[in-house]
């Protein structure tokens, strides 16, 4: 600020200041020790003050569902730095609001009003806890204006009609005065003795430097959005909306929708503002056509969100039935479609671990087509391939579900029976081996080509128990060759041993 025009503001005699129930709220934010019981006793003494901050308790602003009764139960839900900072501005309004029949005032203290509001909210939308604080600052944040229209009334009041947008303004101040009304404002903040946050804040509310506080860009974006309920006329209001849209945008990341949330809360509690702050602010119909035109692209953009949700589920459950698929490739065998070794040897030690802790039996059959090479030298691999292929299926079919079966190696199968003792398996795989013997797995030339198999059978339970699983499966094994020994196309189950009972 211009050193003359400090000089001209310190001796100015009218020169407004603080009524004193406001010093005396000063004086205790500067207290480290001032506690809600010293504040209400200075605030009970001002009946206005004492119904204001009631009012505000039972606001909208703080959604408390119980009706607070008496200043105590108001002070205590605020809390004390809320309490010092909203007394503060509500006693610090008297010395703002102004002779009544001035158009300028009556417009600049609606402005204050409105930014106070828009601050909160604003910090809301930025996630800043300092709420009050920002309600304060961002009704302070005119107040050089307020005093230029007291100390200077007659040319400050010819500026504002001159100028023809918020810069015009600024310039025109920096011109005619050596400062402007956010300087101003801080130069008076200062003498005033408020907190320094308040006279950064106001000093920084007209500034177009970002300093990266949070808070100095709420109290910045906070007098745009006031002017869109200021703004004169259709192309005014698109400029003060653009203008608002973007500062709230590139200085507090707010996009379209959280902007047109904003605009739509401030609607909302504008019937708060008017009687906390005695003001009369009228909905201008260019705010209902703003509002309106958010509730439309707030229906588009819940209907493109409930499109992308479903797509997205829709695609989420696609990826996953491709990886449940993959990895159900990733476990079988490519040409039988039966689990692989890999896939077996995990099911086996689940099975076997389940076998000793439940003390269930388990029965493994290990299973070996007959003369397979045979096949592959007389027909071909292909043919041999085929004869793999529905042998697998034809046993996959002929077993219950909570069996399974893997292709241990070549011709080579291993079936896991859970739950069943020697004698259950003995029968259950001899009367697959009957099915296979008489059922064609291919046909070759108008021919039909079947096939037997031999199997050996090892138990877990009963009248063996095994150290391990590869125990068990190692014993399958002996009985298999057993049963190749006894001629082949039967099968055999183990037959135990001393040193194995």
């Amino acid at each position: 600020m211009h050193p003359e025009l400090e000089a001209v503001l310190s001796h100015c005699r009218n020169l407004p200041s603080p009524p004193a129930i406001a010093l005396r709220i000063i004086e205790l934010a500067q207290q480290p020790d001032a506690d809600l019981g010293a504040t209400a006793d200075v605030i009970a003494k001002d009946s206005a003050l004492s119904s204001r901050m009631l009012r505000i308790a039972n606001s909208p602003l703080y959604a408390n569902r119980r009706q607070v009764a008496t200043l105590g139960q108001a002070l205590t839900l605020l809390g004390l730095n809320a309490t010092l900072s909203l007394a503060l501005g509500f006693s610090l309004s008297r010395t703002m609001q102004g002779p009544h029949d001035r158009d300028e005032h009556q417009i600049l203290w609606r402005r204050s009003a409105l930014a106070a509001l828009a601050a909160r909210l604003l910090g809301e939308q930025a996630g800043l806890a300092q709420l009050e604080e920002l309600m304060l600052a961002g009704l302070l944040q005119d107040i050089g204006a307020l005093a230029l229209l007291q100390v200077r009334p007659d040319d400050y009041r010819a500026l504002l009609r001159a100028a023809g947008d918020p810069d015009e303004r600024l310039r025109l101040e920096r011109e005619t005065l050596g400062g402007d009304h956010g300087e101003i404002g801080a130069w008076l903040a200062c003498r005033w003795n408020l907190p320094p946050y308040l006279q950064q804040a106001i000093r920084a509310s007209e500034s177009q430097v970002d300093d990266g506080s949070r808070f100095d860009a709420c109290i910045a974006v906070s007098g745009l959005v006031a002017d869109l309920w200021l703004a004169v006329g259709e192309d005014w209001t698109r400029i003060a909306h653009q203008r608002a849209m973007a500062a709230a945008r590139d200085r507090l990341g707010l996009d379209q929708a959280r902007f047109d949330t904003l605009i739509t809360r401030m609607s909302d509690a504008l019937p708060d503002i008017d009687t906390l702050f005695d003001v009369r602010i009228v909905q201008p119909e260019h705010i209902d056509a703003i509002i309106e035109h958010a509730h439309e692209l707030l229906v588009l953009r819940n209907l493109r969100e409930i499109q992308d949700t479903i797509q997205a589920r829709s695609e989420a459950s696609a990826a996953q039935e491709r990886a449940h698929q993959l990895t159900e490739l990733a476990l079988r065998d490519p040409l039988t479609g039966v689990y692989n070794r890999i896939q077996l040897e995990d099911v086996l030690e689940r099975e076997f671990e389940a076998s000793v802790r439940l003390n269930v039996p388990l029965t493994l059959a290990f299973i070996d087509l007959d003369d397979f090479k045979q096949i592959n030298d007389q027909y071909g691999h292909l043919v041999g391939d085929q004869v793999l292929s529905e042998f697998a299926q034809t046993l996959s079919r002929l077993l219950r579900s909570a069996d399974l079966i893997a292709r241990y190696g070549g011709e080579e199968f291993l079936v896991v029976l859970s739950n069943s003792g020697t004698d259950a398996a003995l029968a259950v795989i001899q009367r697959i081996l009957d099915e296979i013997s008489r059922t064609p797995m291919t046909t070759v030339n108008g021919t039909p080509l079947y096939v037997t198999f031999s199997a050996g059978l090892a138990t877990q339970g009963g009248h063996e128990r095994f150290e391990s699983a590869r125990d068990l499966l190692k014993a399958a094994d002996e009985a298999l060759y057993g049963a190749k020994r006894q001629g082949r196309n039967r099968v055999a189950p183990r037959e135990p041993t001393a040193a194995d009972c």
